[in-house]
C-alpha cells in the first residue's frame, strides 16, 4: 500500500464502475478513506466486499442531480469522517445524437448530471474543505471532446466544455481558501459506454492516438491521483489532457 493519500477523505462521484471505480481502488491503495458514490443503492457493494482495501471503501448512494440529497449526504459524510480533503467529480452521462435528432430529454439529463450536479457538489463540498488548514483538491472529469468537439456529440461536448470553463472560474474563486480545482480532459476510454459503440466508426479517432491504444480507466485514475496528491499542491485551474497524445 502506498502513502500518497494517507488518511485523506476522498469523495468520488459515479464510482460504482468504470473510471470512478478504478479511481476509488487506486486512492484506497494509496491510503485514502474513499467515499464510493452512485445513484443506485447497492451498486458497488459486491466489488467493495471483494476488494483487499474494503475497509477503506465506504459506499454512499445518492443522486448528484438532487440538490437535497447532495446536501444531506455530504453532511453525513462530514459527520462520519470529520473532514473532506478530495472531491473527484466523475459522475456523468452521455447520449450521442446528430444535429436534427437531438432529444430534449437527453439534453436536459446530460446538463443536469454533467454540469448542474457537478456545481452542486462543488458548492457543498467546498464549504467543508474551506475549514481545513490545507484546503483541499477538487478534480473534475471532462473530455477531449469538450476541447476539440466531435460530430454526433454536440450536447455532450457542450457539457464537457462547460466543465472546463467552470473549473477555471472555480479555481480562481476558491484559491484564497487553499482549495485547488483542476480538470482532466480524458481521451477515448474503454468504459461500459464504449462497449455499446461501433468500433469501426471509432477507428478514425483511434488512429489519431499516437500511443496506439484507447485509454483504460486506470490511466484516467492515475491523472486523478496526481492532482489529488500533495505533489500537485501548486497546481490549480489547469486542464490536464490524459489522451495518449491524440492529434486532431
Amino acid at each position: 500500500m502506498g502513502e500518497l493519500l494517507k488518511d485523506k477523505v476522498c469523495i468520488i462521484t459515479g464510482s460504482t464502475r468504470g473510471i470512478g471505480k478504478e479511481t476509488a481502488l487506486l486512492f484506497a491503495s494509496e491510503g485514502a478513506k474513499v467515499v464510493v458514490n452512485g445513484a443506485h443503492h447497492g451498486s458497488a457493494d459486491m466489488w467493495i466486499s471483494e476488494s483487499e482495501h474494503r475497509n477503506r471503501l465506504h459506499p454512499f448512494y445518492f443522486d448528484i442531480s438532487n440538490s437535497a440529497a447532495v446536501h444531506q449526504s455530504v453532511m453525513a459524510i462530514k459527520k462520519q469522517f470529520g473532514r473532506i480533503d478530495v472531491l473527484v467529480n466523475n459522475a456523468g452521462v452521455e447520449f450521442n445524437e446528430l444535429i436534427g435528432m437531438i432529444s430534449r430529454e437527453n439534453m436536459e439529463k446530460m446538463f443536469q448530471i454533467n454540469v448542474y450536479g457537478m456545481i452542486e457538489m462543488i458548492q457543498t463540498v467546498s464549504r467543508i474543505m474551506a475549514k481545513n488548514e490545507n484546503g483541499g483538491s477538487i478534480i473534475n472529469i471532462s473530455s477531449m471532446v469538450g476541447v476539440r468537439g466531435n460530430p454526433g456529440q454536440v450536447v455532450y461536448a457542450a457539457t464537457k466544455g462547460a466543465v472546463i470553463s467552470l473549473t477555471k472560474s472555480a479555481a480562481k474563486e476558491l484559491a484564497a481558501k487553499k482549495i485547488r480545482v483542476n480538470a482532466i480532459a480524458a481521451g477515448l476510454t474503454q468504459t461500459e459506454m464504449m462497449k455499446q459503440a461501433d468500433i469501426e466508426k471509432l477507428q478514425g479517432r483511434i488512429n489519431n492516438i499516437c500511443m496506439g491504444r484507447i485509454a483504460q480507466p486506470k490511466d484516467i485514475a492515475g491523472g486523478c491521483l496526481l492532482l489529488a496528491s500533495d505533489y500537485a499542491g501548486y497546481i490549480s485551474g489547469q486542464i490536464l489532457p490524459v489522451d495518449g497524445c491524440t492529434i486532431m
